[in-house]
């Protein structure tokens, strides 16, 4: 019969034959090592779309309003990011953070709107 060895801390295993770690501790330190730069992407890409959101929320207290570029940069709203686009009819496009829509005018003036 093999030796086998933890997968975390390199101590023998003792049990099924399929059993990569010795204990919930050890397969949870490995597989939080495994994940944790998938996570800090995660969260940062999450950050940066509520920031937009609250953004979006703030300049837009009413449900629907113009504003220019400018007052959103000010405010540090990221552009690249958008959790989804909606396009109308009318071929209109608009990037939406969650619920909150920025649809660009000309300009440099944008229409924020509220998808309720």
């Amino acid at each position: 019969m093999e030796n086998r060895k933890c997968l975390e801390c390199n101590e023998e295993i003792i049990g099924r034959s399929d059993k990569k770690f010795c204990d919930d501790q050890c397969r949870n330190a490995y597989n939080n090592k495994l994940n944790t730069d998938k996570i800090k992407i995660i969260k940062t890409i999450n950050n940066i779309l509520l920031k937009n959101r609250r953004i979006l929320a703030l300049l837009n207290p009413n449900g629907k309003t113009k504003v220019h570029k400018d007052k959103l940069l000010t405010k540090g709203y990221d552009f690249k990011y958008h959790t989804h686009t909606y396009t109308t009819k009318e071929n209109a496009h608009y990037n939406f953070c969650y619920d909150y829509g920025i649809l660009a005018l000309d300009n440099d003036w944008y229409l924020l709107v509220r998808n309720e």
